[in-house]
């Protein structure tokens, strides 16, 4: 049996195993005990089916899909009861952690296209720096100022703050919603950012800055961008499933993977808060740069526990640990 057979075969019940998982979140009192040995006897089913999955195709997208069900179905069967803030826990520290593992690829090819942009500006301004008033838009090429670094008169810390954590939640969303054009507008924004801090960082280079350059980035930049190469990750997943259904139709596709994306974008929130902190309060501190890299190793330190704690957890709910 090959895959687009195997998914042909079992499909129908994978759809009614998800409308029961509705039905006894969102309705309890309209459960009976018909609706729970169904209920039951489904989830038996897709766990057999994953575990066939898991042999047969294991890198396929079906295996990924009936993970989650499963997982779903689980949750509903045994863990029933348990609060919202426990399962606003459970979220971020195994669901959005065995997402970002499943979709680690498309994370890092936001790194990539991010890497991209960021070695074309600076190659380009170290070449000519005047190419700055080409690359990036006019409001920063004309108000930045190497020479006044660390200059921070009249910053507004819980202003600033609250500023840059909405305007990167922004771009975050914008990167994920650019999945629905295939992909192509998260390609640009995560290219175009790219553009502005290779730009900048060629230009504080010129200028002999480079050291406090990175000492103002880095603090916040760690976490800053890990959440946007997350989002971006995100989208370039809906938009590659929308290019590539595979066995599926593109209408599922969307359906399955703008699901799994805005779990993965939701993910990032946290991230964007503190990296907002971090930026309004600690970033224009006028404390030595030595401890702006020493902020910026510890939020490093921080996302490396974070990411590995969140996978030995959902690899133990999965059965792969003990």
């Amino acid at each position: 049996m090959n895959v687009k057979q195997f998914i042909k075969k079992h499909r129908d019940d994978w759809k009614q195993l998800e409308q029961l998982v509705t039905t006894m979140h969102k309705r309890k009192k309209d459960v009976t005990g018909s609706t729970i040995d169904q209920f039951y006897r489904l989830y038996q089913k897709a766990a057999q089916n994953l575990s066939y999955s898991q042999t047969y195709f294991p890198k396929e997208e079906v295996t990924v899909y009936l993970n989650g069900l499963v997982s779903k179905s689980h949750n509903v069967l045994y863990k029933d009861q348990i609060s919202s803030m426990h399962q606003v826990r459970h979220f971020f520290s195994t669901t959005f952690i065995r997402l970002l593992w499943e979709q680690w690829k498309f994370v890092v090819a936001a790194l990539v296209l991010f890497t991209i942009g960021a070695i074309g500006s600076y190659i380009s301004v170290l070449q000519d720096p005047q190419n700055m008033y080409a690359i990036l838009p006019p409001e920063i090429a004309y108000g930045v100022d190497p020479e006044a670094i660390g200059d921070n008169s009249g910053w507004d810390s819980s202003v600033m703050s609250a500023s840059i954590m909405t305007n990167n939640i922004q771009v975050a969303m914008l990167a994920f919603a650019g999945g629905i054009t295939f992909g192509l507008l998260t390609v640009y924004i995560l290219i175009y950012n790219g553009i502005i801090i290779g730009a900048l960082a060629a230009l504080f280079w010129t200028h002999g800055k480079t050291y406090e350059f990175w000492a103002y980035i880095v603090p916040h930049g760690m976490i800053e961008l890990t959440a946007i190469f997350i989002a971006g990750g995100a989208g370039l997943l809906m938009g590659y499933k929308l290019f590539v259904p595979g066995h599926l139709s593109r209408g599922y596709q969307l359906k399955v993977n703008a699901k799994r994306s805005v779990q993965l974008l939701l993910g990032t929130i946290p991230l964007f808060v503190i990296a907002g902190i971090i930026e309004g309060f600690i970033t224009p501190a006028p404390i030595p740069l030595e401890a702006k890299y020493f902020v910026a190793f510890a939020t490093v330190l921080g996302l490396i526990f974070y990411f590995i704690i969140g996978k030995r957890l959902f690899l133990k709910e999965s059965g792969v640990l003990e």
